[in-house]
Formats: C-alpha cells, sequence, structure tokens
C-alpha cells in the first residue's frame, strides 16, 4: 500500500476504506471485511454515527493499534473550542480508542464563523497527543488562508469532494503549494452515472479492469489520498487491486475531458 508523508511527518496510506451512510450495525461487518481485504486506514465521522462499529471492528481485528489508521470528523453543531473538545471526547469513546490517526473539521460553515476557533481546539488536542494529525474537510482556499492567518498550524489534510466530473484543480494545486494532502471524498461519484461514462469503460477495458478501478487509479496517479466506500465484499476487494496498471497520457486526458464542475454534494460556501 502507497503511503503519504504528511506535513507533520505522520505517514497516512494514500487508499482507504470510507464508512459514509453505513448504519452503525453493518459498520461492524464491512470494516472488518475492509481490513481482511488488506485495507489499513479507516475513515468515519461523528455525523455518520457509525464510530461504534468502526470502533468494533477495529478491536475485534486483532490488528495492532498502530498498523491501522483512523480518521474522524467534527460535525458542524459540535463547533466552537468547548464544544469541540466535548465532542472529540465523545468520538474517542464511541471509537473506544485512546487517540485517532486524524481528525478534521468536517465542513467550515463559513455563516457561523466558529472554524478558527473550532481549529484552536483541534491543536490543543494535537498537542496533548490525542490526534497524530489534524485537518480540514471541504475547506476552499480562502477559509485555508483565514487559518493560516490566524493560527500556527497548517492542515495535515484537506478532504474534499473530488471525481472526475469535479476534478477541483485549483484547489489541489492550492493544497500541494502549501503542503497539505488532499483527500478525495465520493471519488466514484457517489453511483450518479459517473462509472456508465463511455470513455471510462474505454479506458477500464483498455487496461482489463473496471471502470470503479480505472476511477481509483487516476485519483492515486494524481496524488490523491482516497477512500472509496462499499459494503459489498468483492467490491471492497476489488477497490484495492487498483496498483497492477498505469493511466497513460491518453487516458488521463480522457479523464481530464470528463470535468463539469458537477457536485454530487453541497458547496462549502453555502452549507452551515
Amino acid at each position: 500500500m502507497p503511503t503519504v508523508t504528511l506535513n507533520n511527518g505522520v505517514s497516512m496510506p494514500q487508499l482507504g476504506f470510507g464508512v459514509f451512510q453505513v448504519p452503525d450495525d453493518e459498520t461492524e461487518q464491512a470494516v472488518a471485511t475492509a481490513l481482511e481485504a488488506g485495507y489499513r486506514s479507516i475513515d468515519t465521522a461523528a455525523l455518520y454515527r457509525n464510530e461504534t462499529g468502526t470502533g468494533r471492528a477495529i478491536a475485534a481485528s486483532g490488528l495492532p493499534r498502530d498498523d491501522v489508521f483512523v480518521t474522524t470528523k467534527l460535525w458542524n453543531t459540535d463547533q466552537g473550542y468547548d464544544s469541540a473538545l466535548r465532542a472529540f471526547d465523545a468520538s474517542l469513546a464511541k471509537l473506544g480508542l485512546d487517540h485517532v490517526d486524524l481528525y478534521l473539521i468536517h465542513w467550515p460553515t463559513p455563516a457561523r464563523d466558529l472554524y478558527v476557533e473550532t481549529w484552536r481546539a483541534l491543536e490543543r488536542i494535537h498537542a496533548e497527543g490525542r490526534a497524530r494529525a489534524i485537518g480540514v474537510s471541504n475547506f476552499n482556499p480562502a477559509h485555508l488562508e483565514r487559518l493560516a492567518q490566524e493560527s500556527d498550524t497548517v492542515p495535515a489534510v484537506n478532504q474534499i469532494e473530488l471525481h472526475p466530473r469535479l476534478q477541483q484543480a485549483q484547489l489541489r494545486e492550492y493544497d500541494t503549494a502549501h503542503g497539505i494532502a488532499t483527500e478525495a471524498w465520493s471519488p466514484l461519484g457517489q453511483g450518479k452515472g459517473l462509472l456508465d461514462e463511455p470513455v471510462l469503460a474505454e479506458v477500464a477495458a483498455k487496461h482489463g479492469v473496471t471502470p470503479a478501478q480505472a476511477v481509483l487509479r487516476w485519483h492515486l496517479q494524481l496524488g490523491n489520498v482516497v477512500i472509496p466506500k462499499s459494503v459489498t465484499p468483492s467490491r471492497i476487494r476489488e477497490n484495492l487491486e487498483v496498483f497492477g496498471f498505469t493511466l497513460d497520457a491518453d487516458d488521463l486526458a480522457a479523464f481530464a475531458a470528463l470535468d463539469t464542475g458537477t457536485r454530487v454534494g453541497p458547496d462549502p460556501e453555502t452549507l452551515n
């Protein structure tokens, strides 16, 4: 499994497993299947209400704690310094862990104007060793610039909606220029027709893989961290099988032509 080195020296698997929209009572089995298949990075969030199932699967796996990279996220209603600290404690308790590897602010919610104060709480959590790295999710350059001006810590990761129809080139360039790793959520477009694109079928057939595998390979070659989600064991394993081929320049050009700027999720500027 390739890794990326975050700006504080922490190593993070480039391909992980996401549990968005997986019910808690199904999460334990899904995460167990992922860990058995070889995933070593699990991405959850307070909003998903499945931190308990995620933690149970990690505990039952028998894997050393240091072998599993665990990410969770602070929900919008818990922003603010004191409330963020309380919410982090609650997430740790549900996960059954004494630390996480990455803790993220889930959305900037700019109209509420609490993300700088919230970020200071994350800085404290990091200083105390309870999160090995801290970062943000769905932050645009203006939000990141404000953090840079009003705090001492550059986010290690910016997790954003990112797929061939929303390639976010400007935001990825900003992240790279400032030492922030870009992580893709909804990397396969949430099943809203992206994988039916004829050009993806052509690229996939050329390499003897599925369209989903071709898209995940595209992410990896761009340098993105990527967290596909599935509850189907065969697809969980399939999404790991993306290291035996390489997209060429023609393939990458075909992907570039799919960028329409179309979101499947909310706009970070308006979600509050």
